[in-house]
């Protein structure tokens, strides 16, 4: 199984897009914020890109979200 498709990484990918959404941040301001294009978050909010540790970092820092806190929130052994 590739590691995109491990329903960890998918509950993280929906966490990081509900995060966004409770801010009320589109994918256009959360690119601007993290200097890439629109498309990279699409991209990432659809499965077809992965991120790394210090991507995710850079997304929470963007929304203002401590790491440590995010990272407690998931439930990484379902």
């Amino acid at each position: 199984m590739k590691s995109i498709h491990d329903p960890r990484y998918g509950q993280l990918v929906e966490r990081l897009i509900a995060l966004r959404e409770e801010f009320g941040v589109t994918q256009t301001e959360l690119a601007g914020l993290l200097n890439k294009q629109q498309s990279y978050v699409a991209k990432v909010e659809n499965f077809d890109r992965r991120l790394d540790v210090v991507e995710i970092a850079d997304w929470l820092t963007a929304l203002r979200t401590s790491p440590q806190i995010f990272m407690a929130e998931i439930d990484w052994w379902n």
